[in-house]
């Protein structure tokens, strides 16, 4: 059985769940670390929002739940990506995270004998390009492989699968006039 901890920040969709069970040919478990939204990363968040044209959310940034008033969507986040991941044929324990999520994510890896760690996050500009992300962090924590992906919600699958485009139109490809798609 191949295990993976998997570092998330919000309920996991359907693509990702998708995603990550089928990364590997063995059967799959998953230690699940789920850190709430805290107060000190809002600026953050908000800069984030700006860089990737996501204004509305940048000006809503302060209406999110955070710190103790975050615990129980966190929870309910949690549950629900623990079912998913089941109920896609994988094993799946999880915790919600007080506190920095690397401080337990070293002892979580070695307490599971985890084969990797996969960071399923939003795009976090200012902290990748200053390799402060969770990912690279991690990277010199742990002794096992870190995998960074981003995540999506579910309403992103249904908008990218919707409309004449499909899935190549949210990718931002658009194939020329009478080219046959590739199979």
């Amino acid at each position: 059985m191949f295990t993976s901890v998997l570092m998330i920040e919000q309920p996991l969709s359907a693509a990702d769940v998708g995603f990550v069970t089928t990364l590997h040919d063995d059967d799959m478990s998953f230690v699940v670390l789920l850190r709430p939204r805290g107060d000190e990363d809002r600026l953050l968040r908000a800069i984030d929002d700006v860089a990737l044209g996501e204004l509305e959310k940048a000006v809503h940034e302060a209406d999110e739940p955070e710190g103790e008033e975050a615990l129980r969507p966190a929870a309910l986040a949690l549950e629900q990506s623990l079912r998913r991941l089941r109920a896609a044929g994988s094993q799946a324990v999880g915790q919600v995270i007080d506190g920095h999520p690397l401080d337990l994510l070293r002892s979580v890896v070695e307490q599971t004998h985890a084969d990797e760690v996969i960071v399923l996050t939003a795009p976090h500009l200012v902290e990748e390009f200053f390799h402060r992300d969770w990912a690279s962090r991690a990277r010199h924590k742990v002794g096992v492989p870190v995998l960074k992906l981003y995540a999506h919600s579910d309403e992103d699958v249904t908008e990218d699968t919707e409309g004449p485009e499909g899935a190549a139109g949210a990718a931002g490809e658009t194939a020329p006039e009478g080219a046959k798609p590739e199979a």
